[in-house]
């Protein structure tokens, strides 16, 4: 079986040392100097023993983001093979994403698994649930927002950009223009359930909507590469369609949703981005919605403690 043009890894850590490479590939694979703007480096204690007996240390380093910062490395040219032994190297702290070198290149990177842990400047892109329409708090954005910046009031910045009533499309169309200024490393898409809708005077289904889905992704994934951001795509939310009815001419049911929701968890799977899956906090708690539709303060509140044990 012929195996495909070579992968590109970028490497700041143990991946660089021919005998780790050794190990893992049987040879000393092709490396080239490179580096990696936007990010420094922490150390990262290892437990497990393969890994361990591998590298010959216990501590390895991740990635975090810093602005201004670069981190030197190397690139790895692998196969298919090989990185999928990279893969299995890695422990479950570390994720494979692409990131976009200094050179302006993209590469593959293993990063930290959870998404916002390592974020510096946040940008938050979705619908009226993001917004955090029904909640005079802000939602669950603001709760996130207030928690990241106290953790760093210096250099933590969060904008949340939302837009009531958006669709996946309009974000996709309005998001390149809004990053310039405010040099984001990590981009959270907030899907929310309006491109689940169905439109009153059409009960025909929207089949050609997990295409246009995934083309709206391609171009947020795009869009984020660009600025050499982190993209991070949130599932939509529960909802209680025996009380949304009618809802500006939209109907909004729990089948569509669901669809819409692993329309969403596909994309990412098979694109190597981050899904945080926001179904489960609010299933069948009726009562946190003010509409059926839009959670109220506690269900905001909800919403931020499951994003938070999910992505930091």
């Amino acid at each position: 079986m012929t195996e495909s043009r070579p992968h590109t890894l970028f490497s700041f850590g143990t991946l660089r040392d021919e005998h780790v490479q050794t190990a893992l590939f049987g040879r000393a694979v092709p490396t080239s100097a490179a580096s990696l703007a936007g990010h420094t480096t922490r150390p990262l204690t290892i437990t497990d023993p393969s890994v361990i007996a591998t590298s010959g240390l216990d501590v390895h380093l991740t990635l975090e983001r810093k602005y201004g910062a670069e981190v030197e490395g190397a690139v790895l040219h692998l196969t298919d093979r090989e990185l999928a032994a990279a893969d299995a190297y890695e422990v479950d702290d570390y994720v494979r994403r692409r990131v976009l070198l200094s050179s302006g290149e993209s590469a593959w990177a293993y990063l930290d698994a959870k998404p916002l842990r390592s974020a510096e400047r946040i940008v938050i892109v979705g619908d009226s649930i993001a917004y955090g329409r029904c909640d005079p708090h802000g939602g669950w954005a603001a709760h996130l927002a207030a928690a990241h910046i106290a953790g760093n009031e210096a250099r933590h910045r969060i904008f949340n950009l939302a837009i009531p009533g958006s669709t996946l499309t309009e974000v996709g169309e309005q998001t390149p223009a809004l990053l310039g200024p405010r040099l984001p490393d990590t981009l959270v898409v907030a899907a929310g359930i309006n491109d689940s809708a169905l439109r009153l005077a059409d009960a025909r289904t929207d089949g050609d909507g997990p295409a246009r889905i995934a083309d709206s992704l391609d171009a947020l994934a795009a869009t984020a590469m660009a600025h050499n951001a982190r993209l991070v795509v949130m599932g939509p939310i529960w909802l209680d369609e025996t009380r949304t009815g009618d809802y500006g001419g939209l109907r909004f049911t729990e089948a569509r949703a669901l669809a819409l929701r692993e329309t969403l968890h596909a994309w990412c799977a098979g694109n190597h981005v981050d899904f945080l899956d926001m179904w489960e906090p609010l299933r069948d708690r009726t009562e946190l919605f003010t509409d059926g539709l839009h959670p109220g303060p506690e269900g905001h509140r909800e919403l931020h403690r499951h994003l938070t044990a999910l992505s930091t």
